[in-house]
């Protein structure tokens, strides 16, 4: 689909400030312009992105009642009931918190839902199920928030329940002794985007001290990335902390996966998080049972992680074939059955899809169609959903305002999950359909490429690639920054290499460069010697053995007016 250019505005009178007062290159200062990112401290803690900004724990609303509790559990030897999520967020926070318990010398004892057989989350069987673990304490992390009478049936077997969880709450919370979550009304937090794994850092911090909160960021970043939090503020430092410690982890399981992958020893990125160890964590989960992530982590021999690790191997080749199946059935669907005209959210409901790839499958659909999707894996006439929204749509709001059609649901602004009885889909995609039409503009239904700035291409030189990369990490919340440069001339002829990929040379008159489109074939056509093209793209760095020259990793292409 083509993409409209929203191309930020330069404020020369702002850049010339920034760049001054923090001594750095006048793009740079742009590029935190653009981010929003004008207060000279906000600015010197974003680029440093030091340990030493991380905020006191206790600021958390009702930290101090958890500390407290989890130290009279210590004194005691009480054993702990420690109920997890099954994405990588919630089995490396389930990892952090065991291992916390256990340096405090408490017992402890794990649950991860399995997403097939007890949905997402806490539900009514763990109050019978701590009472014969012999627990006396329940503590929740990346779920909970909305577990009311989950909670309850819990309390009503004399059994505490501590909440660490960061999605969106209810008006009313569930009643348990403490619960944490920045979000919360009334938590004077400066920092609300936290991860389930971030909270649990947090805790560490609050119950064993700075020092060892820092021991365990090498959990906290891949969660933290693989979760898909805006990379801003304590997010920033946790990632940037803590993959380097990646590599240098004493975590037999994790040090089985880098062996597994092949990436042990490599300068980590979120994209090894996001595309190499984070989908082989959660493949447990979307195939069977994110028990087997846990237990990688916990594994007390190599030999075991190997084990384990070759299984979550296994697990995501798995996943990669049924998603295949199940995308091409859904795209079939929508071309089927999709009016576009009268519809601005895809619903797609089947019975038999399964429910662990229904979430990327919604992803692959809102990025080709450019408009929300939820998924239905429809199983004894009850559907279970994943969701996942385009800017300009809150998607939780959304679902607020169906709740009449929906027996459960939560998420955030860009994602949510969902469980609807099969005869109410056809009304409840009518009733979002009529909230989109009120709410989601037709102009959000065009993909936009934001671009960061235009600059000639005689500018880009290894010191502005190595300028650029200063603002790393990138990810949510602090992307890849993308350039765009006009009136350029092709220079060579187009190769096109394995998966699409498109190759070829261009140049300004003053200075050549080479152009990478990963996937992009199709624009094959536009590049012929002599054309004049406007190009967008981010600068990298190609060394692939030679000395490193700046190169350019090409997002869009337009034939130059």
């Amino acid at each position: 689909m083509p993409k409209q250019w929203k191309i930020h505005s330069p404020n020369p009178r702002l850049q010339v400030n920034l760049s001054n007062a923090l001594e750095v290159h006048p793009i740079v200062a742009q590029l935190l312009i653009n981010r929003e990112i004008t207060d000279h401290e906000e600015a010197r803690d974003f680029l440093s992105a030091d340990i030493s900004g991380l905020h006191d724990p206790f600021l958390l609303k009702n930290m101090s009642k958890a500390v407290a509790r989890i130290r009279e559990a210590e004194k005691t030897k009480e054993r702990v009931l420690v109920i997890g999520d099954y994405d990588v967020d919630g089995v490396t926070a389930s990892v952090l918190l065991n291992n916390i318990l256990t340096q405090m010398s408490i017992p402890v004892v794990h649950h991860i839902p399995h997403r097939m057989v007890d949905g997402y989350g806490m539900n009514k069987k763990m109050g019978e199920f701590a009472k014969a673990e012999g627990v006396s304490l329940v503590i929740a992390v990346d779920c909970g928030i909305t577990a009311h009478k989950e909670v309850d049936l819990i309390n009503a077997q004399g059994i505490d329940v501590i909440i660490l969880d960061h999605h969106e709450p209810d008006e009313y919370l569930p009643n348990a002794v403490a619960i944490i979550n920045p979000k919360q009304r009334g938590c004077p937090y400066p920092f609300k985007h936290l991860a389930a794994v971030g909270l649990v850092t947090k805790l560490t911090q609050a119950l064993l001290g700075q020092s060892e909160s820092e021991k365990v960021l090498d959990f906290a970043a891949i969660g933290t990335i693989a979760d898909v939090v805006p990379l801003r503020g304590e997010n920033r430092i946790f990632v940037k902390a803590g993959l380097p410690k990646i590599n240098t982890s004493t975590n037999k399981g994790l040090r089985a996966l880098l062996d597994l992958t092949k990436i042990t020893g490599k300068k980590l990125s979120p994209f090894h998080i996001g595309f190499v160890l984070g989908p082989r964590i959660n493949a447990a989960g979307r195939m069977d049972s994110a028990q087997t992530s846990l237990d990688l982590f916990l594994s007390d021999t190599n030999e075991k992680a190997q084990d384990l690790a070759k299984a979550l191997d296994r697990h995501n080749l798995e996943r990669q074939k049924i998603q295949a199946k199940v995308v091409d059935e859904a795209f079939n669907l929508v071309e089927q059955k999709v009016n576009f005209k009268n519809e601005k959210i895809i619903v797609l409901g089947k019975e038999g899809w399964h429910k662990g790839v229904l979430g990327i499958v919604a992803s692959r659909l809102a990025d080709k169609y450019y408009r929300p999707a939820i998924v239905i894996s429809i199983e004894d006439g009850v559907g279970t959903a994943s969701a996942r929204s385009i800017n300009g749509f809150h998607l939780h709001e959304a679902l607020v305002g169906c709740s009449e059609y929906l027996e459960n649901f939560g998420g955030h602004a860009g994602a949510a999950g969902l469980t609807i009885k099969e005869e109410n889909i056809d009304p409840f995609r009518s009733l979002i359909n009529a909230v989109a039409y009120e709410t989601l503009e037709v102009k959000k239904l065009i993909p936009t490429l934001t671009i960061d700035c235009e600059i000639p291409l005689s500018s880009i030189n290894m010191k502005l690639a190595e300028v650029i990369n200063s603002m790393q990490p990138f990810g949510e919340g602090n992307p890849l920054p993308v350039f765009c440069s006009r009136q350029i001339t092709v220079k060579s002829h187009p190769a096109v290499l394995g998966k699409n990929t498109l190759k070829f040379w261009v140049t300004d008159g003053n200075a050549s460069i080479s152009v990478v489109g990963f996937g992009m074939a199709d624009l094959k056509g536009m590049v012929k010697i002599g054309n004049k093209i406007d190009l967008a793209y981010e600068i990298a760095i190609d060394d692939w053995n030679k000395a490193p020259t700046p190169q350019l990793m090409l997002k869009d292409m337009k034939p130059s007016e």
